[in-house]
C-alpha cells in the first residue's frame, strides 16, 4: 500500500507541470522564423516576460493548472481506494479496517493529496516556464502563438482541453494501474530467479 501511494504521489507531481507545457504547439513560429532547439536564443531575440505573460493569459495556463489540480487528487484517491479494497479482498483473514478507520484513512489520504499538489505552487511553475520559453522561443514565435490562441480556433481548443483532461486522467491512471501489476509480477519473477541463481550451493551432509 505504501509503495502504491508513493507511485501515485509521484504521478501527481509529474502531471501538473506536464499538463500545462503540453498546450504549446511543437512549432509555433511565424513565417521565416524557426524555434531553436540546439542552442538558446540570443537575449536580444528572446521573448520578453511581458510577452510571455500575455501568452500565458490567452492560453489560460493558470486556469488549466488549477483545473488539473482539481482533477488529479480525486482521480488518485479513487485509484488508491480501489487498490486498498483489492488488497483486503486478497487477504480476507488479515486485519480489516472498521468503518471509522476507513473514514479516518480517507481523510488522511485527502490531506496528503492536497499537500502533494501544493508542493509546486502555480506561481512558481509559471516563473520556471517563463525562463524556459525565453530560451527556446523568439519574440516572433510568441507573437504568432498569441495570435493563434487569441483566435476562434485557439479559444475552441482551450475550451475543449479541460473536458479532454477530465476523460484522459482516469484513463491514464487505469492503464498505469493495470500494466504496473504485470510489470511488478515480472520483476518479482526475475528477482526470485536471480536469488536462486546466486544462492550458495548447499554443503554435502557429513557422514
Amino acid at each position: 500500500m505504501k509503495r502504491s501511494m508513493a507511485i501515485m504521489f509521484g504521478a501527481v507531481l509529474l502531471l501538473l507541470p506536464m499538463a500545462s507545457f503540453a498546450q504549446a504547439p511543437p512549432e509555433a513560429s511565424s513565417p521565416g522564423t524557426s524555434v531553436q532547439t540546439a542552442q538558446t536564443i540570443p537575449p536580444e531575440d528572446q521573448a520578453t516576460k511581458e510577452q510571455l505573460a500575455k501568452l500565458f493569459e490567452v492560453m489560460r495556463i493558470r486556469d488549466q493548472m488549477q483545473s488539473v489540480q482539481r482533477i488529479i487528487p480525486t482521480t488518485v484517491e479513487s485509484q488508491l481506494k480501489e487498490q486498498m479494497q483489492a488488497i483486503m479482498a486478497q487477504n480476507p483473514s488479515g486485519p480489516q479496517l472498521t468503518t471509522e478507520q476507513r473514514e479516518q484513512l480517507d481523510r488522511l489520504m485527502h490531506k496528503y493529496m492536497e499537500k502533494a499538489v501544493n508542493l509546486y505552487p502555480i506561481d512558481e511553475m509559471l516563473a520556471d516556464m517563463t525562463g524556459l520559453y525565453q530560451h527556446y522561443l523568439t519574440r516572433e514565435d510568441v507573437d504568432a502563438m498569441i495570435a493563434f490562441y487569441g483566435s476562434t480556433a485557439g479559444q475552441h481548443l482551450l475550451d475543449a482541453q479541460p473536458k479532454i483532461a477530465r476523460e484522459y486522467m482516469p484513463l491514464v491512471m487505469s492503464r498505469m494501474s493495470e500494466r504496473s501489476k504485470a510489470l511488478t509480477a515480472e520483476m518479482m519473477k526475475d528477482v526470485t530467479e536471480l536469488k536462486q541463481s546466486t544462492a550458495p550451493a548447499a554443503e554435502p551432509a557429513k557422514k
